[in-house]
C-alpha cells in the first residue's frame, strides 16, 4: 500500500498534528530519539495510541510518501534532510518545519531538490497547542504555493505563502524569536531573582494585570521545552551573525533557556 504521508520526529508538534488531523495509518512515523524519557518503547506506545504506523527505519518511513513533514530538533534538521534525500520520491514534498537558520534551510533545500524532491521552507509561527492544525504556517521557496495546497489537503487551515526564496519564511520566524524566547528568558531571570529576594508578589503586581499568568506560562514553556528552545536560539544566533549583527542578547537567551530545562530535570 502506497504511503502518502511521512512524519519525521514525533515530539509535541508531530503528535499534535497527527492526532488533530486523524491521519492514523496513512502516516508513517520515524523518530530517532531513544534516550531519556522518550524511549523507543514509549514512542511505540504513542504510535499505537494515535493509530499511526511506526517505521523501523527512515527508508521505510519515506517509501512511497508524497509528503514528508520534518519536525525534528533544530540540531538534527540538516542531517534529517540529508538522510531523506536518497529515498525521496520524485516531486514529493519535503516540508521543513524546523526552527532553523535561513542558511541551514538553504543547505537542506539543495539536498532535497538535487534528489528530485520539492523542498518547502515552513515556519511554524506559534505553539502547536492549542492551535493544532490552525497554527499559522508561513511558507517560502519555489514550491511554496503548491506546498500550501498540499498541506491544506492534509487538514492545515492557516497557511500563508510569503514572497521570496527558501529562507524567507525562516528569517521571519528566527528574527521574531529574539523577542518571544528572549522574553521567556527575561521572565525566568526576573522570577529567580524575585524568589531569592522574597518579593515575587510585589514584582508581578508592579508589572500590571495578567503578569502572574504570563510568568507562569513562560516558565512552563522553558521547563518543558527549554533544550529545544535553546537549540532554536542557537539558530537565531547564526541568523544574526549572517546578517552582521552580534547576537549579544540571543546568546544570553540560549544559556537561560538551557539552564531552566536542566533545573526541571534536576528537580
Amino acid at each position: 500500500m502506497t504511503q502518502t504521508l511521512t512524519i519525521i520526529g514525533y515530539g509535541e508538534a508531530g503528535r499534535t498534528f497527527a492526532r488533530a488531523a486523524g491521519w492514523e495509518s496513512a502516516a508513517q512515523v520515524f523518530d530517532t530519539k531513544t534516550d531519556g524519557p522518550r524511549t523507543r518503547e514509549l514512542m511505540l506506545t504513542e504510535y499505537q495510541a494515535d493509530g499511526v504506523s511506526g517505521a523501523k527505519n527512515l527508508k521505510v518511513a519515506v517509501d512511497g510518501s508524497l509528503a514528508i513533514l520534518s519536525l525534528v530538533t533544530a540540531d538534527q534538521a540538516l542531517k534529517a534532510a540529508g538522510n531523506v534525500a536518497p529515498h525521496i520520491l520524485p516531486k514529493a514534498f519535503y516540508f521543513d518545519m524546523n526552527s532553523i537558520a535561513p542558511d541551514t534551510k538553504r543547505e537542506a533545500a539543495k539536498l532535497i531538490d538535487a534528489a528530485g524532491g520539492r523542498y518547502v521552507d515552513v515556519a511554524v509561527m506559534a505553539p502547536v497547542n492549542p492551535a493544532r492544525l490552525g497554527v499559522l504556517l508561513l511558507m517560502s521557496g519555489p514550491h511554496a504555493k503548491d506546498g500550501a495546497e498540499a498541506l491544506t489537503a492534509l487538514g492545515f487551515t492557516n497557511t500563508r505563502v510569503v514572497t521570496g526564496d527558501v529562507g524567507r519564511a525562516s528569517s521571519i520566524k528566527m528574527i521574531r524569536s529574539i523577542i518571544v524566547k528572549g522574553e521567556e528568558a527575561l521572565t525566568a531571570e526576573m522570577m529567580l531573582a524575585a524568589e531569592k529576594a522574597d518579593v515575587v508578589d510585589e514584582v508581578l503586581k508592579s508589572l500590571g494585570q495578567g503578569w502572574e499568568t504570563m510568568a507562569e506560562y513562560n516558565l512552563e514553556r522553558m521547563r518543558t521545552h527549554g533544550n529545544r528552545r535553546a537549540a532554536e536560539m542557537e539558530e537565531v544566533a547564526k541568523t544574526l551573525t549572517a546578517l552582521g549583527i552580534e547576537p549579544l542578547m540571543t546568546n544570553g537567551t540560549v544559556k537561560r533557556q538551557r539552564e531552566m530545562a536542566q533545573m526541571e530535570l534536576n528537580s
